[in-house]
């Protein structure tokens, strides 16, 4: 087994590098990282119905979508991640009770009675510190799991708390869980690398022909290729998600209220209606009509209506006030 040390905190760098892993070494291996302040979206998942877009575009906070299945999650440095990459066979690739095993055997190691509950998490006193996610290509098994250490847990529920009514779908929903952070549950003290060191170290006894490796230069250049042709792109991380209806309803001081109501398919706006007790001088079906085939995405409605004059439909109404009210 490799064992592959891993030191870029970027979301979008570390994402594509469990993908390039799982498909271009044939080795076992197992990875431990860090990712910056991030919301990380499950594959199945409507990106917008998951965050708090206004708390993300506050804190510029990347949201990057996973290969793997499952539900959305905060990461900061206080957060740790975990990977194994192994092949088997078909039938025996899904088994979450034995990639979580070695850290229950390093937790219970340092005194804490930590367990496996539910479909994948792992818990502390009934508190889940751990959420776990497969996902398969070939006759390999790409498993990750998330160990909150020290995380930010006022950040973690504000990055993650979007308005259910805003959404209609059969995308994936996050099931929001009572958490906790393992620091809590020690009686000496241990900062999060320390806590990795544990890890590591203890996948080294388990699997006598593990060794440690560094990415390439090459590995660098082809992960970073892949972060420019899909972590990083709108169409990726928001265009996949599945299709939707969107709709919200806002009350400004000089326009009155207005409601926006869209049909999105793979992130763009197939159909498009507004209502409300607003003034216009000229028909607003201009507008609608103007937001169909447009990304479901701030820049590209705001270039959608930039040859119109907002006001002349929309009585008081502010660019601005128009786009935050389709998000």
């Amino acid at each position: 087994m490799l064992i592959i040390k891993r030191h870029n905190t970027d979301p979008y760098f570390n994402l594509a590098t469990e993908e390039y892993v799982l498909k271009n070494f044939d080795e076992d291996s197992f990875m431990l990282w860090r990712n910056a302040p991030s919301i990380i979206v499950g594959k199945h998942q409507n990106t917008l119905a998951e965050i708090n877009i206004d708390y993300v575009k506050q804190n510029n906070l990347p949201v990057v979508r996973r290969l793997s299945g499952g539900g959305a999650v905060f990461h900061d440095l206080g957060n740790l991640n975990f990977t194994f990459i192994q092949t088997g066979k078909q039938e025996n690739l899904i088994d979450f009770r034995k990639y979580t095993l070695p850290i229950l055997e390093v937790l219970q190691k340092m005194g804490i009675d930590a367990r496996f509950e539910g479909r994948n998490d792992l818990t502390i006193d009934g508190r889940k510190f751990s959420g776990n996610a497969e996902h398969i290509w070939k006759n390999k098994v790409l498993h990750h799991g998330t160990l909150l250490f020290s995380a930010q847990m006022p950040d973690l529920a504000k990055a993650l708390s979007a308005d259910p009514l805003k959404f209609q779908d059969k995308a994936v929903k996050s099931v929001r869980s009572r958490v906790t952070n393992i620091s809590e549950h020690l009686t000496d003290g241990m900062d999060v690398m320390q806590f990795a060191t544990r890890i590591q170290d203890h996948i080294l006894l388990k699997y006598p022909e593990a060794r440690m490796i560094e990415l390439s230069q090459e590995d660098h250049e082809r992960i970073n290729e892949l972060v420019k042709s899909k972590y990083s792109t709108w169409e990726w991380n928001f265009g996949y998600s599945p299709n939707y209806n969107f709709r919200k309803v806002v009350r400004t001081e000089k326009a009155g209220t207005i409601e926006f109501d869209l049909d999105v398919q793979n992130g763009i706006i197939l159909h498009a209606r507004i209502f409300g007790d607003y003034f216009s001088k000229f028909d607003t079906e201009e507008i609608e009509s103007a937001l169909v085939g447009v990304s479901h995405n701030e820049f590209a409605i705001f270039e959608g209506l930039k040859p119109y004059n907002i006001e002349d439909y929309f009585n008081g109404l502010t660019m601005r006030e128009m786009i935050d009210g389709m998000f």
